[in-house]
């Protein structure tokens, strides 16, 4: 984007419970925002810079995301926390919280230093610290320790802990009102299932992992949550109907994030040897996928998490039964959402971006992204350009595990104010 320019007209989101301004106008000088509507036009005028018409474009916060992985941060041949950082702000995320497992678990306070964005970037980096020691389930972390060195919450990983355990914590209270991220999922459960239980599982020759698996563990969540309703527990990656339907009827209701990539697809959609069947929770079939769409929309659930894993090359070579299931992609969240979720069913501007970014900053008990004269957290967005999809976009994670490589993908951030450190060089 030139140093200064006035986007006149184009939409604009101001923030969350605010409908976007249709014919709106703002002046932009060395990526920070400058003025808007009329102002942003007088400003303009005197110093003889020219309207850029963006009316199909859309200038909003930028967007957050809940939980993501990142276990080699520094000096990885894989994703780094530079590469990590660089793709969430050219994708238009401000903020990105990072979950405890790692090479070294962070359940010390120790462990929670370094985590500074690099080159000076704009992405802000949270922390979750880890639930025990080594996230192995056994002995509790100094919960009381971690919060105070700025862990925003607690977090064992991607299955539940033990009940026992859990209740324990919870009647020891050192978390006070920070989230505690569970997710509900029973390794033993599962199996070696790859794929949501189904027709389709079968006729493609799946193994098979039962609806039970997230069902039995989140039921522990929610009598935890009824028995302790003073704690900010948090459901992460539901991704099952039936799973909904539960916390639907629960007496006291915890939040809940979703896989962006539940949402986006399921598993009748994608081909035999498509990336993205691996991916954790497993991949549910069409009401699985609707169902959660409805309870996102009804703010029953209230983020979309990207949960990125990165993977190198020689990891996604492997078999899909022994691959370690994951994907990136933090530029292919708002695109593929946009054409789902507003295009496709008719969702407002407003109700997509409390998904993306107001909810997530509730549950991580943030404070929300918005549009504020004199800062560079926006972003533009461009629903209709197109662009394709590949590991070896500028902007692309440094990941090889991006679902839809080779695919044409419609809409694209554009542009953002985020500073974020330099493109790799390959």
């Amino acid at each position: 984007m030139p140093l200064t320019v006035l986007l006149d007209p184009v939409r604009i989101l101001l923030g969350s419970g605010r409908e976007p301004i249709e014919t709106g106008a703002a002046l932009i000088q060395s990526d920070q925002l400058v003025a808007l509507g009329d102002e942003a036009r007088a400003q303009a005028a005197q110093r003889g810079v020219p309207a850029q018409s963006a009316s199909h474009q859309l200038l909003a916060p930028c967007l957050v995301d809940p939980h993501s992985i990142l276990e080699e941060p520094f000096g990885s041949l894989n994703e780094t926390l530079s590469s990590l950082c660089h793709a969430a702000a050219r994708a238009g995320y401000g903020q990105v919280a990072l979950l405890p497992q790692a090479e070294v678990w962070r359940d010390r306070i120790e462990r929670l230093q370094g985590y500074r964005n690099p080159d000076n970037g704009d992405v802000l980096l949270h922390l979750w610290g880890a639930l025990s020691l080594d996230g192995k389930g056994q002995q509790l972390s100094s919960h009381a320790d971690l919060l105070a060195q700025g862990a925003i919450g607690l977090c064992d990983g991607e299955a539940m802990p033990a009940a026992s355990l859990l209740e324990r914590s919870l009647l020891l209270g050192e978390m006070g009102s920070a989230p505690i991220l569970l997710a509900p999922r029973d390794p033993k459960l599962q199996g070696d299932g790859m794929v949501r239980e189904g027709v389709e599982t079968l006729r493609a020759g799946w193994p098979m992992d039962p609806i039970a698996s997230e069902t039995l563990p989140l039921g522990q969540l929610l009598e935890l949550q009824r028995l302790f309703p003073q704690r900010s527990l948090v459901a992460m990656n539901l991704s099952t109907a039936e799973g909904v339907h539960r916390l639907q009827s629960a007496e006291v209701k915890p939040k809940a994030s979703v896989h962006w990539w539940h949402l986006v697809t399921d598993r009748s959609q994608l081909a035999p040897t498509s990336m993205g069947w691996c991916v954790t929770p497993s991949l549910g079939g069409v009401e699985d996928r609707n169902t959660l769409t409805t309870a996102l929309r009804h703010r029953l659930i209230t983020a979309i998490g990207v949960h990125a894993v990165p993977l190198d090359t020689e990891d996604c070579l492997l078999p899909p039964g022994q691959r370690r299931p994951g994907l990136v992609g933090h530029q292919l969240v708002l695109p593929l959402l946009w054409q789902r979720l507003v295009e496709d069913q008719g969702w407002s501007i407003a109700e997509l971006w409390e998904a993306l970014s107001f909810g997530p900053s509730s549950l991580l008990q943030q404070p929300e992204e918005e549009l504020r004269l004199g800062s560079n957290r926006w972003l533009l967005f461009d629903p209709d350009m197109t662009w394709t999809a590949s590991a070896d976009h500028p902007n692309a994670a440094q990941a090889a595990n991006q679902p839809l490589q080779g695919t044409t993908v419609k809409g694209a951030v554009v542009a953002c104010g985020l500073r974020g450190p330099a493109p790799r060089n390959d």
